[in-house]
């Protein structure tokens, strides 16, 4: 059992994470406004976040092992593995100890298969770290938590380091840039009022009001069963500082969606009587893998302009 204390502690913790993302991510607020604006929500504390998701490099000290340790400490319990061989990426969720509270996906690059060189670029920043940076941390200190979710873990890099990470993995290429910083998060769809409590619906009313989606695997990503279907904004372009005080535009981060259907043996519920344990539950590697290339640049080449 998770203590009040360590949970209030995570509210805080999330809301700080919510916060920054907010304010680095023009899309958020946007979308928000366009909610509001037709009448889905009155204000933005009435949105359902599905999942939160964080990229890391799987290397020694840092890694999947190393940053689920704060939310595990939070009462967060690891559930289903992931893999994604093209990507050379390994992933798990996390279920929250509230059902009201996101649900947590963390991947991890599998630095060790790509190129020397890479492993080489990758391996001169990430030895910065000599130790886990999690041992630093008071868990028990939203604060402390919030500022270490935000800070650098190693120097800043070069556009030529990030350009050649990015010739081989765009995933690379963005965590040696962002760090932990959050890479998205999710809006529940099957909740809104009818008529936008379907993707389809939903994806519809984004474009109606000008927002890109990614449509890698096409817009709408769907599960083998499907009762989990999924879509996301192309990542925004960032004005990036690199090292020696070269300037760059580069994939930020994005926004997702998610609609999870009714299991079969709860379909003949009402909707206003499913709750979370009657939906679909987990994640679908399909479905990741295409969502990952939210950030990829041959989405976010149609951020040619931007939002008014």
């Amino acid at each position: 059992m998770v203590t009040a204390t360590r949970l209030t502690t995570l509210e805080e913790v999330l809301a700080g994470l919510m916060r920054r993302y907010q304010q680095r991510v023009p899309d958020v607020s946007k979308i928000i406004a366009a909610m509001v604006a037709a009448g889905l929500i009155r204000r933005p504390e009435e949105i359902e976040n599905d999942h939160i998701a964080f990229r890391t490099m799987g290397v020694p000290l840092l890694g999947i092992r190393s940053l689920e340790r704060i939310f595990l400490h939070y009462g967060y319990t690891r559930r289903d593995a992931y893999r994604f061989p093209a990507k050379k990426l390994d992933a798990f969720w996390y279920a929250p100890p509230r059902p009201d509270l996101p649900r947590i996906f963390i991947s991890e690059l599998r630095v060790a298969e790509l190129s020397p060189e890479a492993q080489a670029i990758i391996g001169s920043y990430t030895s910065e770290v000599q130790r886990d940076p999690v041992d630093e941390l008071d868990l028990d200190d939203a604060a402390q938590v919030d500022a270490f979710l935000h800070r650098a873990l190693w120097r800043l890099p070069t556009w030529a380091d990030y350009s050649r990470l990015a010739e081989e993995s765009e995933y690379a290429a963005w965590v040696i840039y962002n760090r932990y910083y959050l890479n998205h998060f999710t809006v529940t769809i099957h909740n809104l009022p009818e008529g936008f409590n379907t993707i389809a619906a939903f994806n519809a009313f984004l474009e109606r009001n000008g927002f890109k989606l990614n449509d890698a695997g096409g817009a709408i990503k769907v599960s083998p069963d499907g009762k989990l279907l999924q879509s996301s904004t192309v990542a925004e372009l960032i004005e990036a500082e690199f090292a020696g005080g070269e300037r760059h535009q580069i994939a930020g981060s994005y926004v997702e969606f998610a609609e999870r259907r009714p299991l079969d043996e709860f379909a003949h519920l009402p909707a206003r009587a499913l709750r979370r344990e009657h939906r679909r539950e987990g994640f679908e590697a399909g479905n990741a893998d295409k969502i990952f290339e939210s950030t990829y640049s041959e989405q976010t080449a149609k951020r040619t302009t931007k939002l008014e």
